[in-house]
């Protein structure tokens, strides 16, 4: 018997907010919720960020007058709409009217008038350069004399061309959720986003430990820019040349496996697989593959698999600007044909367009096989029975598309035809595309996915670009898009790409359907997604994402009625307890875990026998499997 990997929680930060219990996609349908679920969004939002503060299970303003989640909309619903999203990048990220950089300044001396000063004997370069004397003076100075022509770096400051970004929610820091010292900031979002997912699942997790054997927990994550601020790559690079020291710190949390080691170091306290696979911006669907392959095995019972990115920096920036590949000031100005650009509208997928916008977001879902879910009660929002990889074989361009996708799609939807049947494929599916907002995406991306569906009899096939609200979040691009799928699925509307006007004349839509405004489906409930991801490389991968629907039916058929309902009794006690959690973020506890240096294994007290090994913290042994698989080979 199969099992099937289904998704029991659900956590994390992007630039629409926290992900849990579908804040995130609320956002970017909140003209369509509502006024409850509007205000209550926007309460947490205002607290998230710091525009009121929660006290005794109230909000409240600066001068402690009590406050509704109505008040809260009148008095700081723009400011909050305006501090989400995509849109002008912040100070606290870089000043992009004013960058700073290096400019080489070739100085010329004439032979009868040398450039003298007096600096710290200590700072003179070794060995002088040519042309440079010494003179040592007294309190350990010394007088430079330079009597040829030299060049000079010195400080300048510069516009960048790329002013935009999907950045987490203005005011909110995620170091400032706990003790972050020397953390950089991607991997300050893999603590706070696993913890948001852990919490989601209400279930404790040493609850579901003492269900599990030790090894049958996994964690997959990885981030594909590593860390490049100044804790980690990036200031390890750029210690020297700005004459400061390389730190201890620095090369270690750079890593791009990071994201999963802190997981298990500091969260989850795991012994289990750990990986960090990265396929480019398809990064967290290999990940993703990997855990419900784990899963489908039967080597792991439990999953976390997340992605964690934070690349607002000056050099990411350059980097991907050097290529074209992201939507510069003057490309808006040109697109909307006006001077004042509107950097909300920078992501512009399937539209006139002229690159994509660079974003930051930590999310994390934890998946677990269906027995073990039903056993726990968990609440089940979804299963991945598929996820597809595909290259592109030989290649001109390193960043240009190329036929891999069609594999990965094609394979998503006979996937999910032979589990659901055709005519619920095509008539209850929905496509995540990857919509990066470049001219050639909009066009080759739209191009597979409607030959794709023209092959399996979809005549209109939905499709929803969530990088038009939070960005393009490199490896964590397709956690977002899962993020917002699940969020589809509770409440069957398909968010519309509300940063455009019109869908580009060069964009396939024979078999597809784009829409500007969000599309209701509570008449003919969508039941699964396909989620597609590229990468520079030829890296691409499309999964298949089953609603709660399907899955309840499969599970009910599985287990049959009497089962199942015993689990739905459990099911309430887990929600309840997820939602008490639910209602403390509302109020800013979120409850972030980060066990630095507690409850450490001792490994003299590790016990290993002929059949099993104890470890100290964990109440089931791990015992060694039987293994036949070679068995027709042996003497």
């Amino acid at each position: 018997m199969s099992r099937l990997p289904v998704i029991v929680g659900f956590g994390g930060y992007n630039a629409a907010g926290r992900s849990s219990f579908h804040h995130g996609f609320r956002r970017t349908v909140i003209e369509s919720l509502p006024a409850a679920e509007r205000q209550e969004t926007l309460a947490g939002l205002a607290v998230l960020m710091g525009l009121v503060r929660a006290e005794n299970d109230r909000y409240l303003d600066d001068a402690g007058q009590i406050l509704t989640p109505a008040d809260i909309e009148q008095r700081f619903g723009q400011q909050i709409l305006d501090g989400t999203l995509v849109r002008r990048i912040e100070k606290r990220h870089l000043d992009v009217d004013a960058a700073h950089w290096h400019k080489a300044l070739p100085v010329g001396l004439e032979a009868d008038q040398p450039l003298s000063f007096i600096t710290l004997a200590k700072q003179l370069p070794e060995p002088l350069p040519a042309g440079w004397t010494a003179e040592v003076l007294d309190n350990g100075e010394a007088r430079v004399t330079i009597a040829g022509n030299c060049e000079l770096k010195v400080d300048s400051y510069r516009p960048l061309a790329v002013k935009s970004a999907g950045q987490l929610p203005t005011g909110f820091e995620p170091g400032e959720q706990y003790n972050s010292r020397f953390h950089p900031r991607g991997l300050q979002m893999a603590i706070v986003a696993a913890a948001d997912a852990l919490h989601s699942t209400g279930l404790a997790w040493q609850h579901i430990l003492e269900h599990v054997e030790p090894d049958q927990v996994a964690v997959f994550a990885s981030s594909i820019m590593s860390q490049l601020d100044e804790f980690s790559f990036g200031g390890m690079m750029q210690s020297r040349l700005k004459g400061h020291r390389v730190s201890a710190k620095q090369l270690a949390l750079g890593l791009n496996s990071m994201p999963a080691d802190f997981i298990n170091a500091y969260v989850l306290g795991s012994v289990g697989t750990t990986g960090a696979i990265t396929g480019a911006c398809a990064s967290f669907l290999y990940n993703l593959q990997k855990g419900i392959e784990m899963i489908g095995s039967g080597r792991a019972r439990v999953v976390l698999v997340g992605s964690s990115e934070a690349p607002i920096t000056q050099e990411c920036i350059e980097g991907y600007g050097a290529m074209s590949a992201l939507a510069t000031e003057e490309g808006l100005r040109n697109i909307e044909g006006r001077d004042e650009v509107d950097f909300r509208r920078a992501s512009r997928p399937f539209s006139q367009n002229c690159g994509f916008t660079l974003a930051e977001s930590g999310q994390f879902f934890m998946l677990m096989d269906d027995e073990l879910a039903l056993e726990l009660g968990a609440d089940i929002h979804g299963a991945v029975p598929d996820v597809f990889v595909g290259a592109d074989g030989f290649k001109k361009s390193i960043s240009a598309p190329g036929p891999g996708n069609y594999l990965t799609m094609a394979k998503s939807v006979h996937s999910a035809m032979q589990i659901l049947g055709p005519e619920r494929v095509r008539q209850r599916s929905f496509v995540h595309a990857h919509g990066s907002s470049t001219p050639a995406n909009r066009v080759t991306e739209s191009q597979l996915i409607d030959e794709v569906a023209a092959a399996f009899g979809i005549e209109e096939l939905p499709v929803a670009a969530v990088k038009a609200f939070v960005g393009h979040s490199l490896a964590s691009a397709s956690a977002d898009q899962l993020a917002s799928a699940l969020g589809t699925f509770k409440y069957q509307i398909i968010p519309g790409i509300k940063t455009i006007d019109s869908i580009a004349a060069d964009v396939h839509q024979q078999h597809l359907r784009f829409s500007t405004t969000d599309v209701s489906r509570a008449d003919n409930p969508l039941e699964v997604c396909f989620i597609n991801s590229k990468g520079f490389g030829g890296n691409n991968s499309s999964a298949v994402v089953l609603g709660p629907q399907p899955v309840e039916r499969m599970l009910r058929k599985r287990y049959g009625a009497e089962r199942f309902a015993d689990y739905e009794t459990r099911r309430e006690e887990v929600r309840k307890v997820a939602a008490a959690y639910e209602q403390r973020a509302l109020l800013g506890q979120l409850d972030v875990i980060y066990n630095f240096g507690k409850d450490m294994i001792d490994e003299s007290d590790i016990q290993i026998s002929t059949e099993q090994m104890r470890i100290p913290g964990f109440s089931q042994p791990l015992v060694f499997k039987q293994d036949a698989r070679f068995s027709d080979m042996l003497d």
